[in-house]
């Protein structure tokens, strides 16, 4: 699934191509993976497309709209401009693309977006399992409001407070989309992995030199992610449609088996938050079970 470097990545290229463009036509195929199909063939044709932001994994674009108001008997006719949020994530398989309108469509394309500049704004999703969305500005805190703190805006003080309050697995911790928004199995097992913490450690367990080893490690490794683009595991690519490249920099994820880049010790794999956490045995020591 598309983590935080992947979704930021997607959405910088989309703030380089779209604000200011103005939507001319809608086109929907498949529309089991969006909540109100309706209300975006209605509202999104003469929107004009005001700014792309990230929230978590969530690309959220701002769009603007006249509205014309009916003339009554003693007033005139009146515009105002509202303003609404449409919400993608794009799931495990989703892409979202600037082409040419004249791009052929390959397969699984869901969704068709004309714009002023004769391009398309393009959804395609084998799997179905994003989402799609779209709400007046006012009520997208309604989606977005339960979402924790961006993993790239955390204070260090914030950060130990969040971590020493929980009784959870850190790795279950990092993984809370309602603690810290964005965050994914890639990018917790690798800053896990370069800040030598087990990911069945109790959050509350870390001690405050491994908890300020972790932001770093966190920030870093989301940063260098970013630079390159982003992991490209299977279907991921960026709004020009073009992988990303921090998968060669993978120490552990999906490693197992293979020597640690450290110690030369062999990854290994567990399930910890029902997730498959891969670690280096010896530059990440397992917690002391305790006996009674």
């Amino acid at each position: 699934m598309p983590e935080l470097p992947e979704v930021e990545t997607v959405v910088r290229g989309l703030q380089a191509l779209l604000p200011n463009q103005t939507i001319i036509a809608v086109r929907l195929g498949k529309t089991d993976f969006i909540d109100n199909p309706a209300d975006i063939e209605e509202i999104l044709p003469s929107a004009r497309i005001a700014g792309v932001r990230r929230h978590g994994k969530f690309i959220v674009l701002q769009l603007e709209k006249s509205t014309v108001h009916a003339a009554g008997a003693h007033s005139p006719t009146s515009a105002a401009l509202a303003r609404f949020h449409f919400i993608i994530h794009l799931g495990m398989t989703g892409q979202l693309i600037v082409l040419p309108a004249a791009t052929p469509s390959v397969l699984h394309t869901h969704a068709w977006i004309s714009l002023s500049n004769e391009k398309e704004l393009r959804f395609i999703d084998p799997r179905r399992f994003g989402r799609m969305l779209i709400l007046p500005e006012t009520e997208s805190d309604s989606v977005l409001g339960p979402l924790g703190t961006d993993p790239l805006e955390i204070s260090i003080p914030e950060f130990q407070e969040r971590l020493r309050e929980k009784r959870a697995r850190i790795k279950a911790v990092l993984l809370d989309q309602r603690v810290f928004r964005g965050m994914g199995n890639i990018y917790t097992d690798e800053s896990l992995w370069r800040a030598r913490i087990h990911p069945a450690r109790l959050a509350s367990s870390l001690k405050p030199r491994e908890v300020l080893d972790l932001h770093r490690a966190m920030r870093r490794i989301l940063l260098e992610a970013i630079r390159l683009g982003g992991s490209s595991i299977s279907d991921y690519v960026n709004a020009e449609g073009l992988p990303g490249e921090f998968q060669i920099r993978h120490c552990v994820y999906q490693r197992e088996g293979k020597k640690c880049s450290r110690c030369g010790a062999r990854i290994r794999r567990m399930i910890v938050a029902g997730r498959s956490s891969y670690f280096c045995p010896r530059c990440q020591r397992a917690p002391r079970q305790r006996h009674r």
